[in-house]
């Protein structure tokens, strides 16, 4: 059992008053259209972590059959939103994959192949972390093993990238055949310039 954990509580400083997430991307709504590619893949439960104009975020997805789970301490930054999807998550889950909503490009396909690596790989007794990798260079999502959840509820630095640093025994990449999980929108720069495309 896969459980997707979606963060969507940020307040997108880089931005500046913009909710990225809320902006409009090839007809849709960015988080809408991120959602739906999560959910078209082989996971088994959807979370949305909102948390910063929450009941906007939830207005756009309404019509998804996602979970909302909201993170009372989002101004924390995002571990505290990973932490809070984790906690909600199933107990039955073997592995959660941690999403960063602001991959405009991903697809379901995307998805697949990770999940698919994890299922390749996993073993109930090993701990295993899934790490898209293109031309090199590690992106998102990343799928942990339910061996790091106690492990991602206690950490205290930002994002999961520490533990996956301090982890490398149980990492496995698995080459992407594209971009998509290398290209976020973080500045208004990078919203105008996937705009263009």
């Amino acid at each position: 059992m896969i459980s997707a954990i979606i963060l969507a509580a940020g307040e997108s400083r880089r931005m500046g008053k913009l909710n990225k997430l809320l902006l409009p991307f090839c007809g849709e709504v960015l988080i809408h259209k991120f959602v739906k590619s999560v959910f078209s893949s082989n996971v088994d439960e959807v979370l949305v972590v909102v948390g910063n104009e929450e009941e906007k975020i939830k207005n756009v997805l309404k019509e998804e059959p996602v979970r909302f789970v909201e993170n009372v301490d989002h101004m924390k930054g995002m571990t505290s939103s990973i932490q809070t999807g984790i906690q909600a998550a199933s107990k039955e889950s073997n592995g959660f994959l941690i999403c960063l909503a602001d991959l405009p490009f991903i697809e379901t396909s995307d998805f697949n192949r990770i999940i698919q690596s994890f299922t390749d790989f996993y073993d109930s007794k090993n701990s295993l972390i899934i790490v898209p990798v293109y031309r090199g260079m590690r992106g998102n999502p990343v799928l942990f093993s339910n061996q790091f959840r106690d492990i991602i509820l206690q950490h205290e630095g930002e994002g999961c990238r520490g533990i996956v640093q301090k982890h490398p025994e149980s990492v496995r990449e698995v080459v992407m055949g594209n971009e998509n999980v290398l290209r976020d929108v973080d500045t208004i720069e990078d919203y105008k310039m996937i705009c263009k495309e």
